[in-house]
């Protein structure tokens, strides 16, 4: 282990709350059966996750990343992969293929929400994208969460064509997390694309579980978004 590394976990322990990290393990469903059955918290909220990774981001390699990411705890995954967003402009395809080999250690939705478009839909801006039509195929719950997520980057330039193509793998998917980021999606693109998002739900809204299509029509007038909740 690095001293930077070091640095950077005392500087994290430092920084621990208990009690709230009760309220962290009960917020992110840290029970048994739940998505995040056995994940632990140290307690510190993200902004002063964010101070640490400014102060040592520079001074860490992608070995003392993977410690991170390999700990027990969530913060610490969260700091790996913030650095690894601030690192990706010097050394894209590195990266980008680091964090495919870590998907398993991405492995809750706040990390995968934070990383996966600063990321992976990044470097594949301009490359072709089959790896995420590969991950929304996954057995693994994070991967097709990646799988959508990764799209977001893509809507922010104007590109819908994946979203939609990957919403449509995910449609009978049976994680709640999910549905969720499918309509978190489809609603990103129908904010800069109305008519793209009503051609999509006119003809899939009897196929898509209620929470994609609540989320989905969020920002529809009440007139319209009444139109789909009734037609589904």
């Amino acid at each position: 282990m690095s001293g930077s590394l070091n640095l950077l976990l005392s500087h994290l322990d430092s920084l621990k709350n208990p009690p709230k990290s009760k309220d962290l393990s009960w917020f992110f469903k840290t029970s048994p059966g739940q998505y995040g059955e056995g994940d632990k918290f140290l307690g510190i909220v993200v902004p002063l996750q964010r101070q640490a990774v400014k102060l040592y981001w520079d001074t860490v390699d992608l070995s003392d990343i993977q410690k991170l990411l390999n700990s027990e705890f969530h913060e610490h995954r969260l700091v790996g992969l913030l650095i690894l967003i601030k690192q990706f402009p010097k050394d894209k395809e590195n990266i980008f293929n680091f964090y495919l080999k870590n998907t398993s250690r991405i492995n809750n939705w706040d990390l995968v929400d934070l990383s996966a478009p600063n990321i992976i839909g990044q470097y594949l801006l301009d490359k072709p994208r089959d790896i995420l039509y590969k991950l929304a195929k996954s057995p693994l719950l994070w991967e097709r969460r990646i799988s959508i997520i990764s799209t977001a980057t893509f809507i922010r330039n104007n590109q819908f064509t994946d979203t939609l193509e990957i919403s449509k793998i995910l449609l009978s998917d049976k994680e709640d997390l999910i549905h969720k980021a499918v309509g978190w999606m489809l609603r990103e693109v129908g904010k800069r694309d109305q008519k793209i998002l009503t051609d999509f739900l006119d003809q899939y809204t009897l196929s898509l579980p209620r929470t994609t299509l609540r989320y989905a029509i969020e920002k529809f007038p009440p007139a319209l978004r009444l139109h789909y909740l009734h037609k589904s």
